[in-house]
C-alpha cells in the first residue's frame, strides 16, 4: 500500500460500524485518513468527534455525509476520492436498514433493500475502481449470505450471476413482495435472508471480473460475516445473546481482514467469518428461515 493510506466506512456512526472507524483510526498511521460515513449529518459530525478525541486514536479521522442508496453520491464520492487521494485502500461497505419485528416485512422491503442491496451494488460498482493496489473492498454480510439458504428454485437468478444480473435478481424479488407472489416463487418470508444471498452474490460477481489482477497485487474483494452482535438493530430478534459479541469484538477478524499484510487466494470473492470461508453452496433453506418473525 501507499505511504498515506485512506480508509472508508459506511453505515459508521454507531454499531458496528462505528467500532470498525475506531479500530481503523486506531490501527492505521498519524498521516492516514479515515473517513466515517452516515446519512445523518449530526450523527456523523458527533461520530467522528467522539472518535477523533479518543485516547487510542492515531490517524486522521473526517465524517462525511453519504447516502449509499443514491448511487449519484456515491459516485461523485468515489471519484473525488480518487482525484484527491489517486484512490482509496480499505473500504468497509457496512450500511444496513433496520428491521422492526412489529411491522409486516413487507412493508418495510423497500428501504430495506435500497439500503443494503442497492447501497453494496452502488459501492461496489463506484469503490472497485478506484480501490489502490493492496487495497481492500470488504461488503459486511451475514452467516445468512450462502445460496444455499434459499429455495433451490431461486439458485439461478443469482449464482454465476454479473452484478448487472444481481441486481436483476433482486428487483424480481422486490417485484414479487409488492405483488403478494413472492412466497409461491419460493422467497423467504424474512427479507434479510435473500437481501443477503443477494449481497454475496454481488461481490462474487465483481471479484470475478477482477481476481487474476487483484490477486497480482495483493489486493481483496470479500464479503464477511462478523457474527452475532449486541445491537439496537438486533436485539428485538433475537431472545439468546449469551454468545453475542459487542460491536467491538465483532469488529476484530474484519479489522484483520481488512489490515492483513497478505491475501489468502482462498478468501478472494468469498464470503469469510471469522477468517473462514463460508461455501456459496451451503446452507439450507430450513423452516426457521422461511417463517416470518413478526408471527
Amino acid at each position: 500500500m501507499t505511504a498515506v493510506r485512506i480508509a472508508m466506512v459506511t453505515g459508521a456512526n454507531q454499531g458496528i460500524g462505528l467500532a470498525l472507524v475506531e479500530g481503523l483510526a486506531a490501527r492505521l498511521g498519524s498521516e492516514d485518513l479515515v473517513l466515517l460515513t452516515g446519512r445523518n449529518a449530526q450523527r456523523v459530525a458527533d461520530a467522528a468527534a467522539l472518535v477523533a478525541a479518543a485516547p487510542g486514536t492515531r490517524s486522521r479521522v473526517a465524517g462525511r455525509v453519504l447516502d449509499v442508496t443514491d448511487a449519484g453520491a456515491v459516485a461523485r464520492l468515489a471519484g473525488e476520492l480518487g482525484e484527491r487521494h489517486g484512490g482509496v485502500d480499505i473500504v468497509v461497505s457496512n450500511a444496513v436498514a433496520p428491521l422492526a419485528p412489529d411491522r409486516p416485512q413487507s412493508e418495510q422491503a423497500d428501504e430495506f433493500i435500497d439500503v443494503a442491496n442497492g447501497g453494496t451494488h452502488a459501492m461496489l460498482r463506484s469503490f472497485a475502481p478506484v480501490l489502490r493496489p493492496g487495497g481492500r473492498l470488504l461488503v459486511v454480510a451475514s452467516s445468512l449470505g450462502p445460496l444455499g439458504h434459499l429455495d433451490p428454485r431461486l439458485h439461478p437468478l443469482f449464482d454465476g450471476v454479473t452484478l448487472e444480473g444481481a441486481e436483476q435478481a433482486v428487483e424480481s424479488w422486490r417485484t414479487a413482495i409488492h405483488a403478494g407472489t413472492a412466497e409461491d416463487l419460493g422467497w423467504p418470508r424474512w427479507i434479510n435472508v435473500p437481501s443477503k444471498v443477494a449481497q454475496v452474490a454481488a461481490v462474487r460477481a465483481v471479484a470475478a471480473q477482477r481476481r487474476a489482477s487483484d490477486l497480482a497485487d495483493g489486493t481483496l474483494v470479500a464479503s464477511v460475516c462478523p457474527g452475532l452482535v449486541d445491537t439496537r438493530a438486533s436485539r428485538p430478534w433475537f431472545d439468546d445473546f449469551s454468545q453475542a459479541q459487542t460491536p467491538a469484538q465483532a469488529a476484530r477478524a474484519v479489522l484483520e481482514l481488512a489490515l492483513s499484510p497478505r491475501v489468502d487466494p482462498a478468501t478472494y470473492g468469498e464470503l469469510v467469518r471469522f477468517g473462514d470461508v463460508l461455501p456459496w453452496h451451503g446452507g439450507s433453506p430450513s423452516r426457521y428461515l422461511d417463517q416470518s418473525l413478526t408471527q
